[in-house]
């Protein structure tokens, strides 16, 4: 079976406080895009396996795709390791990036290893099995436009975002969601965002009001965030920022020749760029799911 993992964009992400659980409260707003990684799943004989020809992708048990493979394998009430399959990860999506690959890849695993495994089981299962691999897990679940709040796996469905072109600037380099949490804990910046109004209103008409709360502590480490930002909206970006706890800076445009045109601009700088746009859940759903090949 072969199913591709989305990537996401955070277009507007609060950090509200620490929870006593070392965990951080948050409110996002998470987009899908069209980029995406491909995982192939094939039965084989013996422990699970999970392979990517990505140097900076974690094989077997390091791997998300494992430990959710290994949480759905208990969930099906199943003893010992899990077993019966092998999963093959094409990376598409920079690792480190703040643009969910892994967390992608760990939901669509489940997909393609649920029918592997137990084909009749309800796919309602895996929302629960989701919740448990990792926070933006249950999310690439649903994908389109969505508010999360918690650890961000409290999800309520937003009205769609049209179609907007988006340019990733990739910087040579991954930050680390525990480094950024530190970093912004370090920084005293907890109690900087209200946890009663979290997310703009008016942002789809004006997105210049969205903002990261991460971006600022991680631009301070690292200069590059805030230079690639202020790029793309010299270029035109209705909103360029941080997703995620990044590396990767983002540009929002309305036009794919606007976008053309500042991933041009950005190339002359020496940025690594990379163009996609954003998708709907049901574009998402369609771009996600499983299809059995021979």
């Amino acid at each position: 079976m072969r199913v591709r993992a989305p990537a996401k964009i955070n277009l507007d992400l609060r950090v509200l406080c620490r929870r006593p659980d070392g965990f951080h409260e948050v409110a996002t707003v998470m987009q899908s895009i069209a980029l995406h990684d491909t995982l192939s799943v094939a039965e084989r004989r013996g422990p699970l396996t999970v392979r990517c020809a990505a140097s900076a992708v974690p094989d077997d048990r390091d791997n998300l795709v494992w430990t959710a493979g290994a949480v759905l394998w208990r969930a099906l009430g199943r003893t010992g390791d899990p077993a019966g399959a092998a999963v093959v990860i094409r990376k598409r999506i920079p690792a480190a990036a703040g643009l969910g690959g892994a967390s992608s890849d760990a939901a669509s695993a489940l997909r393609g290893l649920r029918l592997r495994w137990a084909p009749s089981t309800s796919p309602r299962l895996l929302e629960d099995v989701a919740a448990a691999v990792g926070s933006d897990v249950p999310f690439f679940l649903r994908g389109g436009t969505v508010r999360a709040t918690g650890r961000g796996e409290r999800l309520r469905r937003l009205p769609a975002l049209p179609r907007h072109w988006v340019v990733l600037a990739v910087p040579d380099f991954g930050v680390s969601t525990a480094d950024a949490y530190r970093w912004w804990d370090r920084d005293g910046q907890e109690g900087g965002s209200s946890a009663t109004v979290p997310t703009p209103s008016g942002w789809r008409r004006d997105p210049g009001r969205l903002k990261n709360d991460l971006e600022a502590s991680v631009a301070r480490r690292y200069p590059e965030i805030s230079a690639l930002a202020a790029r793309l909206r010299a270029a035109g970006a209705l909103h360029a920022a941080l997703t995620g706890s990044g590396s990767v800076v983002f540009g929002l445009f309305r036009s794919q020749a606007r976008a053309v045109e500042a991933r041009r601009a950005l190339h002359a700088t020496g940025a690594r760029t990379l163009l996609t746009w954003t998708i709907d859940a049901v574009s998402c759903a369609r771009l996600a799911a499983v299809a059995r090949i021979d």
